[in-house]
């Protein structure tokens, strides 16, 4: 009675053990020879008359199967250690010309918000809210254009369109992080552009120089934090054996398409964090410059006028520039085209390189410190090349 039992207890636990190991084989339709050994055993788990022999030949094939099951990879799945920027839709025998065309811009890009920056510093008149901003402003935009271009450009140089996983995702975070500040500082500059028309009398009480810092760091720590967000929840995604990425630096919409994992909850923060960042900074535009507007029509001076033109007109047309380049491409097509590439060239390249010309051009202040700068260059030269000759005075 107890052998009974025993024998009973064993062929169950074999029985169970047999059929967890079905249960976790892969649900499909035609079952290849490597699914028929565990059904075999189950029909022997079942005969009592199954001696040790069978059970040894039992435990070989589960520990097989095992085996097997711990090697099976999905084979679309794998460690991507690079990606391929496939770049801009160049045709080979242009690529020189388009290299020369993107250093040029990327250069004046540089060297333009690096004129705005020192001209800032060395002039005491531009010393004020509006210029402080824009100070940051444009170094903003040189870090944008240099997270980008010359990895560009280097791809265009030497035709090996690889980038490292720890590379694209570091370009990824610095991208967004640079493109949320310029979201952040435009809003801070149209708000103060608000103070300056609306609340004339009382712009250096309200736009004092704690708040002006306070609203600058609170630009970058949140930049800072919501390029993170994005970051680390790409980073916790696996990508598929297809690493190519059909444009000329690592978007996250780009990334997504390519990754094997879940991404709802990416798209979630997208719409939920983005939106809202997006939708309140463009809102506080907006309602700032509806304010100046509802002003002028109440009081409309040719004074008014000269002055809401002469201090709005730049930014207004470097908020047309970013926001309709970035609508271009974010709201326009759900799918990655040549005019989306195109349009991403406008807020990562081309943007950046204007804003020195419209502020320089439409901006007095900016003209004058220009012309003084250039003022103290040519007489320092002059003093160089003719230094004044010491007169001697002699004795009688």
């Amino acid at each position: 009675m107890g052998d009974h039992a025993s024998s009973l207890l064993r062929n169950l636990l074999l029985l169970g053990l047999n059929l967890t190991i079905l249960l976790l084989q892969p649900d499909k339709r035609s079952e290849g020879p490597q699914f028929s050994p565990a059904r075999s055993q189950v029909s022997l788990a079942m005969d009592p008359h199954f001696g040790a022999s069978s059970k040894h030949q039992i435990q070989m094939e589960i520990d097989a199967l095992s085996r097997e099951k711990s090697s099976m990879r999905p084979e679309n799945h794998s460690s991507v250690s690079h990606f391929l920027l496939l770049g801009l839709p160049i045709p080979p025998g242009q690529q020189g010309v388009f290299f020369t065309l993107f250093l040029g811009m990327y250069l004046t890009t540089v060297l333009g918000n690096l004129l705005i920056i020192l001209l800032i510093r060395l002039d005491s008149r531009l010393h004020t809210p509006m210029y402080f901003f824009l100070s940051h402003l444009a170094f903003s935009d040189i870090s944008l254009s240099s997270v980008i271009v010359p990895k560009m450009l280097m791809n265009m140089q030497t035709r090996q369109q690889s980038i490292s996983h720890v590379g694209c995702i570091s370009q990824l975070y610095f991208f967004i992080h640079f493109a949320g500040l310029d979201n952040f500082l435009l809003a801070v500059m149209a708000y103060d552009r608000y103070v300056a028309i609306c609340h004339p009398h009382y712009t250096t009480t309200i736009m004092r120089e704690g708040l002006c810092a306070l609203l600058v760091a609170g630009s970058w720590i949140v930049a800072c934090v919501h390029a993170l967000i994005h970051t680390l929840l790409l980073a916790r995604l696996s990508f598929c054996a297809d690493n190519a990425i059909i444009h000329f630096f690592c978007d996250l919409a780009a990334l997504l398409k390519l990754s094997c994992s879940d991404t709802s909850l990416n798209v979630l923060v997208i719409f939920t964090e983005t939106g809202i960042i997006f939708f309140l900074c463009f809102g506080v535009i907006l309602g700032s410059y509806i304010r100046i507007g509802t002003i002028m029509l109440r009081v409309p001076s040719t004074k008014t006028l000269f002055k809401a033109f002469s201090t709005c007109g730049s930014h207004l047309s470097v908020v047309s520039l970013y926001y309709g380049t970035l609508a271009g491409v974010y709201f326009s097509s759900s799918s990655w085209d040549s005019k989306d590439i195109i349009a991403s060239v406008m807020y990562t390249v081309i943007t950046p390189m204007l804003n020195p010309f419209i502020y320089s051009l439409r901006n007095r202040d900016i003209k004058q410190a220009l012309e003084m700068c250039v003022n103290r260059v040519k007489f320092f030269k002059q003093q160089l090349l003719n230094p004044p000759v010491a007169v001697r005075s002699t004795g009688r």
